[in-house]
């Protein structure tokens, strides 16, 4: 295939049209939606009327007249249909890692009433650092073990008479690879345990179904694929079976049942309202509402279902042409180029002598602008465990010729060893 080959694909493209609801400059191929999503321009003007509008007049009247106490739940059903969940059940607050701690904690006295002697932590090695962090503490706290899984494959074993919780990341965030969810979350039922799924790299990536594959708990940020801005809040889904059985820990007032009565003593909301805690963030809020319709406007076209199979034509099309194209130069792909394993972003890794030069490769590539993110692997096991070049596809705004284009930048950064320049080695405190 050539370059207008790629033409030709968006051409035929329904959701081609989508690209305009984002500021994006001119002359950037934006790959790293999976990180930060891309800004809606609807929400600079929707952040100032909320600042001069809603705040600057309305003062405190807002939380009534501009329905600012109704936000938490009023985003979270928009995203409860990205996700396979019912209206009610999904609520914004805080962040990941809060919400993390929230639901890990909540789900161990679930299991643990019944069986007290569950007190294993089941997660994979790679899962992403904040919950395997979240889940140490946690695990310190109420005197369980954090038993962590090298492969993906190798995690139905680790489940036994001693597991109480299951901690996943449905997409690994250095590889993209793609968890079965339903086949997982019957593994963990069948031994006895409970499921936590944290969505931050699915939502709005892929499709999913909470229902469906009868999960327990779900998590999720906002500033990824769901493009609701830099530090948006998170998202926490728990199950009806389980909701109104447990308190969450972290008991703060606005999930109180009754938060203006300003009782001393806590009584938990009903349904999923408890696992708010303090007060939400309505700018940041207001600003991830924009960006959770961005892909509600898709639904015309499909939907997730459009949408995934979108990405996974752009996935699979980077990959075969980085493959192609740069393989000689010492580039493989480690995601999985199964579509049903893969998330949306295309992860690539150097191999040697070029092991080391994936930093100064990405940065080159910013240069250029095409822009992905580095990941760095384990110093000691590179050839297990390597430094990523990851790229992530969100199909809302990243057209095919841009996969063309992007690969065809990354083959004129390594054939001319441009990435040696020494400007390209200084690392940022974020890379």
């Amino acid at each position: 295939m050539n370059r207008h080959d790629f033409e030709a694909l968006d051409a035929h493209d329904p959701l081609r049209a989508l690209k305009k609801q984002f500021v994006l400059p001119p002359g950037i191929i934006y790959l790293d939606g999976n990180s930060l999503g891309a800004q809606p321009f609807v929400t600079a003007e929707r952040v100032r009327a909320v600042v001069e509008d809603e705040w600057g007049s309305g003062l405190i009247k807002s939380w009534n007249d501009a329905g600012w106490i109704d936000l938490p739940h009023r985003i979270g059903d928009k995203i409860g249909r990205l996700i396979g969940a019912r209206p009610g059940e999904v609520v914004v607050a805080d962040s990941t890692s809060l919400n993390a701690y929230k639901v890990l904690v909540a789900a161990l006295a679930e299991v643990r009433e019944r069986d007290p002697a569950r007190r294993v932590i089941v997660s994979e090695r790679s899962n992403f650092p904040t919950d395997l962090y979240i889940a140490q503490s946690v695990a310190q706290q109420h005197g369980c073990e954090l038993r962590l899984v090298d492969a993906p494959e190798n995690i139905p074993a680790a489940l036994d008479a001693s597991t109480a919780v299951l901690m996943l990341t449905e997409v690994n965030y250095r590889t993209g690879a793609l968890h079965d969810m339903r086949e997982l979350t019957a593994d963990a039922h069948a031994a006895g345990a409970v499921v936590i799924w944290d969505l931050c790299h699915s939502a709005g990536a892929v499709e999913v179904d909470l229902h469906g594959a009868d999960a327990d708990f779900a998590i999720g940020c906002g500033y990824k694929y769901l493009n609701g801005g830099p530090g948006a809040p998170a998202f926490v889904w728990v199950h009806p079976r389980h909701v109104e059985r447990f308190e969450q820990p972290l008991s703060g007032w606005l999930g109180h049942d009754a938060p203006f009565e300003f009782t001393p003593d806590y009584r938990p909301a009903a349904g999923v309202a408890r696992y708010v805690c303090g007060t939400p963030a309505i700018i940041s809020m207001a600003a991830l509402e924009c960006g959770v319709d961005t892909l509600l406007s898709a639904e015309p076209f499909g939907g997730m279902k459009a949408l995934r199979a979108k990405s996974l034509q752009l996935t699979e099309r980077f990959a075969a042409l980085a493959e192609s194209r740069c393989g000689s130069l010492g580039v493989r792909v480690v995601s999985p180029r199964e579509p049903s394993r893969r998330g949306s972003q295309v992860c690539l890794a150097l191999d040697a002598p070029l092991q080391e030069a994936g930093y100064a490769v990405v940065q080159a590539l910013i240069a250029r602008g095409v822009i992905g993110d580095f990941r760095a692997g384990d110093p000691g096991r590179l050839d297990a465990v390597p430094h990523i070049l990851r790229f992530g596809f969100t199909p809302l705004y990243i057209g095919f010729s841009e996969v063309w284009d992007a690969v065809e930048q990354l083959h004129q950064v390594l054939s001319t060893e441009e990435w040696r320049a020494p400007r390209f080695a200084l690392k940022g405190a974020v890379t």
